[in-house]
């Protein structure tokens, strides 16, 4: 009976196959390309191919914390790892050849040495130097190259990627795929009717739904591992081209069903057809013949009571959800994985509440009104199908909902994550500017400092650093970017910090300026912290910065980074100063690049998203575009034959084809309009939260609302739904022919 049913009904699942198979697909590739990122290919040595044995200097810092009532100890990377000792290099020396990469006039003790000697008398001179350098040896040797820490980088830029990008897929395909299913079994609610009029029990249309439901879902997820096979490959150039990999990264060819991948989709995919259909199939088996006979007729039960507690208890969860992170933690609204969570959450919300909010959207979308006397009768025929076609959209709540969700997703996501992120980046751009007092900034790797004073301008050197802190009451170790700063005076004189409280002016060695993200951030407070190289030292808060968009990091004098190699100087010109012959001199005397500070920071801190970001959503706009086009499509194709009877009426009294296809078209564009509605209204109050987040943090708080791409989508949705609701139209035979 089920085989028979899916053989009789493939159109009305065809759209649920091809649904749950990308979903299934997107989620194999994205699986194994996760699989690969997390077990990237051995590497062979570069640096000291030729050694067995490479010394290395200490590069991490380890701090006891507290985790309950145990102590354990936390490793970070240190921002400026040890040379090798040098008593250590000449026992080094004594046991065998040392090789160096550095150049012979370079005084400073090297970071790494290849040794050719036993290992086991290289550990023991390590270990009797108490230095604590690092013996590395046969792959491990890799670790010193520079490619290493690029590499671990964009691995895992890899990994946010992937996983951002298989967390959209996987809740679009689960919200699609949910949504047709559940569709189909509304739809045939007239045919339950007759089955359980004719003697089946709830039982036999249960099992039989599911039935259904089930191979389906079988199906559609074997074709979807078979196709995930494929795209994985494709995925991975992708990645590469776009620089979001490295050059290198691969995953591995070919289809194996025991790889976590592809069971992960297979599962996912049939669990997800099967959850999609449950809901109403459970439904349908608890109503009377003459219910369903009665609710195929009218449109009515069409907000169950669970499915209202569903959504009200998901719409409060995602607005409570945003008011508890504005309040306790508005940070966290900056970051990618809350807004790209949350729209998700308020957009599911919203669709599961949608058969009822359509009669409240559709309420502003009147009618042309045509004054009496004026227009002629084209103008009253279109106005009169325009009523028409209004009305059906308000009495047809379910096919209007089917039609709006989608849509109201896609644009949510698209305006949420969109404008989120160009939002953040705008903030942070305007707070970089905000900061900068230098009329010219000189950019470069290991700048050689100012000898001296410039004519005609105040110079500001500073150079990248870290510091570490403990906090949450030592259960944690943060680690803090900063500046190393040689003058804190003309480096107050040449920026413009936000500083609430205290004076950058008075950092000196024994100081430091923190921001209010610190856990300790009073002036005049002592705090405990590990310098860049891993030095403890007790600092004094000379001053206190707004916390921003995180961007506001800690400043010390250089002599707590004496390892800390100058990367900008910031230059601010007097009065009758000669611009040009101001950069000369800087660039003679530090051998880097003179810019204004205008194209500095255009070029530090875009305006918006980077590339790679757009590039990357751009990749996650184009999946949920697929999903929603697939569902409008089903949903219009699958309708029409349902809906004959009554559009055979309108031919009845006087509508000619065109006219069918005219009302039809309109329904199809009122509903896309009301779901571009409701994801407008999910957009605002994300991108709301998002603006008072930015407030909380006295950061920019303008917002960046994305039109175009908005626009583009809600362009594609009226497409593919008036088409498909078109060409439904024209396989119903006795409408259009």
């Amino acid at each position: 009976m089920i085989l028979a049913s899916l053989r009789a009904r493939w159109a009305g699942f065809l759209g649920a196959f091809v649904a749950v198979s990308l979903g299934v697909a997107l989620t194999a590739a994205m699986g194994v390309g996760l699989a690969a990122s997390l077990d990237p290919p051995v590497r062979e040595p570069e640096r000291f191919a030729g050694s067995p044995v490479v010394v290395a200097g200490r590069d991490a810092l380890t701090v006891p914390v507290r985790r309950g009532p145990e102590i354990r100890h936390v490793s970070k990377k240190l921002a400026h790892p040890h040379p090798v000792d040098r008593e250590l290099l000449r026992a080094l020396g004594r046991l065998g050849q040392i090789r160096t990469d550095r150049k012979p006039s370079d005084r400073t003790p090297p970071d790494a040495v290849g040794v050719a000697a036993p290992v086991g008398a290289v550990r023991a001179a390590v270990a009797a130097s108490g230095s604590g350098a690092r013996v590395l040896t046969g792959d491990d040797r890799r670790l010193v190259d520079p490619a290493t820490e690029r590499d671990a980088r964009a691995l895992v830029a890899v990994n946010s990627f992937l996983g951002t990008a298989g967390g959209v897929a996987a809740f679009v395909s689960a919200f699609v795929t949910a949504s047709t299913f559940a569709f189909v079994v509304a739809l045939r609610r007239r045919e339950i009717g007759l089955l359980r009029a004719a003697g089946a029990s709830r039982g036999q249309v249960r099992r039989w739904l599911l039935g259904e439901a089930l191979a389906v879902g079988s199906m559609a997820s074997a074709a979807g591992c078979a196709g995930g096979a494929w795209a994985a490959p494709v995925l991975a150039g992708a990645l590469v081209d776009a620089g979001v990999a490295p050059p290198w990264f691969t995953v591995a060819d070919g289809f194996s069903w025991t790889w976590w991948p592809y069971q992960l989709a297979f599962w996912t995919g049939l669990v997800v057809a099967v959850a999609g259909a449950w809901s109403a199939v459970w439904r349908a088996g608890r109503v009377s013949p003459v219910e369903a006979l009665r609710d195929a007729s009218l449109d009515v039960g069409v907000l169950p009571p669970a499915r209202r507690v569903v959504g009200s208890l998901l719409l409060a969860g995602g607005l409570g959800l945003l008011a508890w992170t504005l309040w306790s933690e508005p940070a966290d609204l900056l970051k990618r994985k809350t807004y790209t969570t949350q729209p998700m959450v308020l957009a599911t919300g919203v669709a599961a509440l949608a058969p009822v909010l359509v009669r409240y959207v559709k309420l502003p979308l009147r009618r042309p009104r045509v004054r009496a006397g004026r227009g002629g009768p084209a103008a009253h025929r279109v106005s009169s199908l325009f009523r028409i076609a209004r009305a059906n959209v308000g009495g047809s709540v379910r096919r209007t909902a089917a039609v709006a969700s989608p849509v109201l997703v896609t644009v949510a996501l698209a305006g949420c994550l969109f404008g989120s992120a160009a939002t953040v980046g705008g903030a942070k751009a305007a707070e970089a500017r905000a900061r900068t007092g230098a009329q010219l900034v000189v950019t470069g790797d290991d700048l050689r400092p100012v000898g001296g004073p410039v004519p005609g301008a105040t110079v500001a050197a500073s150079g990248a650093t870290a510091v570490f802190v403990r906090e949450d009451d030592g259960t944690a170790l943060v680690r803090t970017e900063a500046r190393a700063v040689p003058d804190p005076g003309a480096f107050a004189a040449v920026t413009r910090l936000p500083v609430v409280a205290g004076d950058v002016r008075r950092l000196d060695d024994r100081s430091i300026v923190v921001n209010e993200e610190w856990e300790r951030h009073r002036v005049g407070e002592r705090v405990d912290v590990w310098l860049g190289d891993g030095r403890r030292a007790r600092l004094r808060i000379a001053a206190v910065l707004a916390r921003g968009t995180g961007d506001n990091g800690a400043y010390v004098t250089a002599r707590n980074a004496p390892s800390a190699p100058l990367d900008r100087v910031d230059v601010t010109l007097r009065d009758g100063a000669d611009r040009a012959a101001v950069a000369a001199a800087l660039r003679a005397a530090t051998g880097g690049q003179v810019r204004p500070a205008g194209e500095w920071l255009a070029a530090e801190y875009p305006p918006g998203m980077k590339h790679q970001t757009r590039l990357g959503l751009l990749m996650l706009l184009a999946i949920c575009l697929a999903y929603t086009a697939i569902s409008l499509l089903s949903t219009q194709l699958m309708t029409a034959p349902v809906r004959a009877p009554e559009l055979r009426s309108l031919r009845l009294v006087g509508a000619t084809p065109g006219q069918i296809r005219l009302v039809v078209a309109a329904e199809a564009a009122l509903a896309v309009g009301v779901g571009t509605v409701l994801g407008l209204a999910v957009t605002l109050v994300g991108l709301g939260g998002l603006s008072a987040a930015l407030a909380s943090l006295s950061a920019p708080a303008g917002v960046v609302v994305p039109w175009g791409v908005m626009g583009a989508c809600v362009a594609v949705c009226a497409v593919v739904a008036v088409g498909g609701g078109v060409l439904g139209v024209r396989r119903v035979p006795g409408v259009v022919g």
